[in-house]
């Protein structure tokens, strides 16, 4: 019994919670936002969107091309200033996925960012492999728009 407890065999579920809310938020006739921590390892965004180590990007379908949700990394050809370029996100930079509209969607603990770095191996640095939260590093930022619906 003690074996079905055990959730350090599991694989992260924060990849499966994305493409779900993803659809969730397009099925809807929304527009899915992400926010993503521009100082992780591994993130390539054109540097001048990038505003207090944070960007947000615009997820949909119209603005974006090859869209690839995958277990690791977010990929996806979209344009800036009118030149296209190939943006990769790795999963654990992800700290929020909402709905333009509404706010409504699903904001990701920055502590699990360490803890799903740690274990990914791709493009750890040394906040991934140190036991106190990525958060002691960086200064508090406020909250994206995003609001508690019960």
């Amino acid at each position: 019994m003690t074996d079905t407890s055990e959730p350090t065999g599991m694989t992260s579920n924060r990849p499966y919670l994305l493409r779900a809310i993803y659809d969730w938020i397009s099925d809807n006739g929304l527009t899915p936002y992400v926010l993503v921590d521009a100082g992780q390892a591994g993130v390539k965004v054109p540097s001048h969107v990038i505003k207090n180590g944070q960007v947000v990007l615009n997820l949909a379908m119209r603005a974006v091309a090859n869209l690839d949700l995958g277990n690791d990394v977010i990929s996806f050809q979209a344009r800036f200033s009118g030149v296209s370029q190939s943006i990769s996100i790795p999963v654990t930079a992800v700290l929020a996925l909402y709905a333009q509209e509404n706010g409504q969607g699903m904001m990701f603990p920055a502590d699990e960012n360490a803890a799903v770095a740690g274990e990914g191996g791709g493009g750890n640095d040394a906040e991934g492999d140190s036991e106190p939260p990525p958060s002691d590093d960086r200064p508090k930022r406020g909250a994206p728009h995003l609001r508690v619906v019960k």
